[in-house]
């Protein structure tokens, strides 16, 4: 689905988001794909999973994977400390865990202010972005987990 696809029906409306940080870098989503915030602890590891898999943790009863979202999107690994945070969040029907370092802020934005992120001549996979938000002298990246996470990607992280 495009980005205009998406936003499409949002230019006035307000959209609650949740800030976080990766690696000095400002990104959001939605906070209607958020489940809860958690402080950060170690997940057990699973052998053989994706690169961007951190292991396993049990939320109430449930083992859920847990992503290391900056590795997902082609950053350099990321190293948990007592900041980092833990956002649980439910993508088409599953529900994982993302690794942040830190959680900045809650938002409510207008979606007039996502702006499309600049054609620059080469080949950028905007399926994991839905654009870039304007916000107090800085700008974020709107990711679009929906995009980041295909339906079927329940089998690769399934423990």
């Amino acid at each position: 689905m495009a980005q205009s696809e998406r936003l499409i029906g949002l230019d006035n409306d307000q959209i609650e988001i949740i800030a976080f940080r990766l690696q000095g870098q400002e990104f959001c989503v939605m906070t209607k794909a958020i489940r809860e915030i958690r402080g950060w602890s170690p997940s057990t590891p699973v052998p053989r999973s994706p690169r961007e898999m951190l292991g396993v943790m049990n939320l109430r009863g449930v083992v859920i994977p847990v992503i290391d979202l900056a590795s997902k999107l082609g950053m350099a690994p990321t190293t948990p400390t007592e900041r980092s945070a833990i956002v649980v969040a439910e993508i088409h029907t599953m529900v994982v865990g993302l690794l942040v370092d830190q959680v900045s802020d809650i938002l409510s934005v207008k979606g007039s202010q996502i702006q499309a992120i600049p054609d620059v001549g080469i080949s950028i996979d905007r399926s994991f972005s839905d654009g870039i938000i304007t916000h107090d002298n800085s700008m974020i990246c709107f990711l679009n987990l929906a995009g980041m996470f295909r339906a079927d990607d329940a089998q690769a992280y399934a423990a």
